[in-house]
């Protein structure tokens, strides 16, 4: 699916995985204990600055901050839209 949205200079457009619903021994987290995500697959990105070329390319799946980016919701679906600068790492 295409999204009509193009992110500009070092901002990417990622969509968060989905939240845990059972802990390792099998526990069922409840919907109001869930932790915010910190992973996400990057659905758009921008060309970069002139001095930094961005380095994640669509399809990347990134480790980010806790409180990174700017919620949004387009077409039903959640995203967040951070600087490059915010991912941690590319998985």
């Amino acid at each position: 699916m295409a999204l009509n949205i193009k992110p500009l200079a070092d901002r990417v457009l990622v969509e968060p995985a989905a939240a845990e619903t059972k802990t390792a021994s099998g526990i069922i987290i409840p919907d109001n204990a869930k932790e915010k995500p910190q992973k996400g697959t990057v659905v758009a990105a921008g060309p970069g600055t002139k001095d930094d070329p961005i380095t994640v390319k669509v399809g990347d799946t990134v480790l980010y901050g806790k409180y990174a980016g700017t919620e949004l919701k387009l077409e039903g679906t959640d995203y967040l839209m951070m600087r490059e600068s915010d991912i941690l790492a590319i998985i």
